[in-house]
């Protein structure tokens, strides 16, 4: 396993993080699947309030046999509430967890403008004051937030240099977030990959075509070794369900050099990306939004191209089946909300035929309808 300095906590991290929002099958699943992180070199897990019964059965590891001070343990909790209102929360958080300290605690989802405004709030009693209070007193060591918002949102609340790391979502298959990237390290954050493997293309499970661009590896190895190739990144969020799920990142040395065999399949990759004819391809200019029926052209275009390029139908609906499913999460209404108004079709540098595309990925994953796995 290999470390890297998670931007100005000064933490050495593992560059493979246990996120803990899916082993909570038992206490017992979730004392075993630390016990093979911990094996593999993982030094830091991730839970949040939100996520079931995770707090509980950290806790309950902890004081079961598990080394707290082998771990640096973040815990994440949304953006409301006053000062006092936080405290609380971090002291609850804090008794579940069996510890007097959390190492990092993220702002869990700033993913609206009133979330913004929430970490923005410089008053006394404000959540961010009882954050500081924590900090001041032990109870946190560093603070950080995640963001499955706009890029607009992720680079304001990084630019407000209140943190000192960002969870996002970037990977070979979306990276929009990329300037949010820059500007992290420009600052000096650690850099936290959310989901690379589930949110990254559901490569737990590719589809043939993807797994014959990627060979001799698996499009699971290769998107690692893709994303670690980027110093600028720390870590990657694995989300196993049982210890063996773990397996995937034993094997492969991901943190060798991004070799030429790795480098012949990143170029066959954009090759078939390329590969659409025109008016068949969208390249995720975002010129074409707002759309005045809260459509997210871009983001269904992009499931559509996945599905045209690489046969990652099983994904797209997925991610398709969320909208409308999962609030700021995941916003936005279904394709076939489509009125035909014409607003986007000159903002469109390509000249697509927006309205028919729309419809063609509504025909091709509609009849999926997804959920979060937890609820605020």
């Amino acid at each position: 396993m290999d470390y890297r300095r998670f931007g100005r906590t000064n933490l050495e991290l593992s560059t493979f993080s246990l996120g803990t929002m899916r082993c909570l099958r038992s206490p017992e699943v979730m004392y075993a699947t630390l016990e093979r992180a911990i094996e593999l070199g993982i030094n830091h897990v991730e839970t949040a309030r939100s996520y079931g019964q995770s707090e509980v059965y950290l806790g309950r590891a902890f004081q079961s046999g598990i080394q707290r001070d082998r771990l640096y343990l973040t815990t994440k909790f949304l953006p409301r509430g006053s000062a006092d209102e936080v405290e609380i929360c971090i002291d609850q958080s804090l008794e579940r967890l069996k510890t007097s300290y959390a190492d990092m605690v993220a702002i869990h989802g700033v993913n609206t403008s009133e979330h913004l405004a929430w970490v923005l709030d410089e008053s006394p009693t404000g959540g961010m004051a009882g954050i500081q209070r924590a900090i001041a007193d032990g109870r946190i060591g560093h603070l950080g937030f995640s963001s499955h918002g706009s890029l607009e949102i992720l680079t304001a609340a990084i630019d407000s240099d209140r943190f000192a790391f960002v969870n996002l979502h970037y990977n070979y298959f979306f990276q929009r977030n990329e300037p949010a990237i820059a500007l992290a390290h420009q600052k000096d954050m650690g850099v936290f990959i959310i989901s690379p493997a589930d949110k990254g293309g559901k490569l737990y499970s590719p589809p043939d075509k993807l797994k014959h661009l990627c060979d001799p590896l698996t499009p699971l190895d290769w998107s690692y070794r893709f994303l670690l190739r980027d110093h600028r990144i720390t870590t990657l969020s694995v989300g196993p369900a049982t210890p063996q799920e773990l397996d995937p990142i034993a094997p492969a040395n991901h943190q060798a050099a991004f070799t030429d065999e790795a480098q012949q399949i990143l170029e066959r990759l954009e090759q078939q990306g390329r590969s659409l004819p025109p008016g068949d391809r969208c390249s995720q200019c975002y010129a074409c939004l707002p759309c005045p029926e809260a459509i997210p052209i871009p983001e269904i275009l992009r499931l559509r191209n996945l599905d045209r390029a690489y046969d990652m139908a099983d994904y797209g609906k997925y991610r398709y089946g969320m909208l409308e499913n999962a609030g700021h999460w995941f916003p936005g209404r279904r394709g076939d909300r489509c009125t035909e108004c014409g607003d986007c079709l000159p903002r469109c540098p390509e000249q697509l035929n927006i309205p028919a595309l729309l419809q063609d990925a509504h025909n091709r994953f509609g009849d999926s309808f997804g959920r979060r796995l937890w609820e605020d």
